[in-house]
């Protein structure tokens, strides 16, 4: 195990900059999630750590060791790609052993990590197939017992489980995360998913055109977004924006709408922010025209304007009313956020 420090890192291709000078430190053991959407870095960071990928400024270190010039083989990490790249020739056990071998490590002291791998897995049972034989997870855990038999000082996962259909991909992440309480590897994970980002890291690094736009345990992003574009970002289904004016009466939409908001003494322009799970329904609230509703059983996703804005609620009690009627829901005040003219966290 050791700990991953990233120092002011940046990446160009020709005249384009696809890093800023990201700087961050991952502890040892730890489990970090950089998340964010398609062409914000993540997986070009990834790689650049992995050596995959030359860095044009800055430094990245794993352990004591300043790993630039390192080619990948000599950076004691594993990594698990998004396409298994199993060798569909050999087994299971062959493929997990394969790196091994090429070391002229002994085969009693191959079959002994094999072997542990495939009972940390659940792999005992298939070390004899070959990859055509096997499931999309079974593939997958593969790639990671490959990983594990080289017991690495670094796990890098760069969106493993993007090819697993939507059960499978609940399993896996429980899997990964259950082996990483289990082995205490420091761990690398890049996803566009920001669910698998809250539910598998101790530490969300969330980018956004290849800069930190914040980082934190998945609650501290959760709770206090620094902008609207992490608020957005972090939550399922996200963050609803409103558009309108703080007052000293309140926050006050373009439709003369007045929500209540948190004690702030900063006024104009700006955007109120409300989790649609911090809506709660109440006969004596603000007035919504539903649009569509979404009943999943144990609750009800409803969609709807207020005045000219759409807004989202999920609601846990049964939601009677019909598209095209009206209902009454009041914020909660204490976890309303407010955000400045330029997207920015105000309280």
């Amino acid at each position: 195990m050791a700990n991953v420090t990233i120092n002011k890192a940046g990446k160009h291709y020709g005249n384009f900059e696809a890093l800023k000078g990201v700087s961050f430190d991952i502890e040892d053991g730890e489990f970090v999630v950089m998340v964010g959407p398609s062409g914000c870095g993540k997986s070009t960071l990834l790689r650049m750590i992995a050596g995959l990928e030359e860095i044009t400024s800055g430094e990245i270190g794993i352990g004591n060791r300043v790993v630039n010039d390192l080619p990948p083989k000599e950076r004691d990490i594993a990594m698990v790609f998004q396409n298994y790249a199993l060798y569909p020739h050999m087994t299971v056990a062959q493929n997990m052993g394969f790196s091994l071998k090429l070391k002229g490590v002994s085969k009693d002291q191959i079959k002994e990590k094999v072997d542990r791998a495939a009972q940390i897995l659940g792999l005992e049972n298939l070390l004899d197939r070959q990859p055509r034989q096997l499931s999309g997870g079974q593939r997958q855990r593969v790639a990671m017992g490959r990983a594990i038999v080289r017991d690495p000082q670094v796990f890098l996962f760069d969106e493993p489980l993007s090819n697993l259909d939507a059960k499978l991909r609940v399993q896996m992440r429980s899997e990964i995360k259950e082996l990483h309480q289990r082995l205490k590897t420091t761990t690398i994970y890049v996803t566009h998913d920001q669910v698998e980002a809250m539910t598998m890291a101790d530490k969300i690094v969330v980018m956004r055109d290849g800069v930190i736009e914040q980082m934190g345990s998945p609650l501290e992003l959760y709770d206090r977004p620094v902008n609207t574009f992490v608020a957005g970002f972090i939550g399922s289904p996200s963050m609803n924006f409103i558009k309108g004016e703080i007052t000293p009466e309140g926050f006050k939409t373009p439709d003369g709408i007045l929500l209540p908001v948190p004690d702030v003494t900063v006024k104009g322009a700006g955007t109120y922010g409300i989790r649609p799970e911090h809506l709660q329904i109440d006969p004596n609230g603000i007035e919504i025209e539903v649009v569509v509703l979404e009943p999943t059983g144990s609750e009800t996703q409803v969609i709807a304007k207020l005045g000219s804005q759409s807004i989202t609620g999920i609601f846990r009690e049964r939601v009677t009313v019909r598209p095209g009627e009206k209902m009454r829901v009041t914020p909660d005040v204490s976890v309303a956020h407010l955000f400045d003219k330029d997207g920015k966290r105000i309280n």
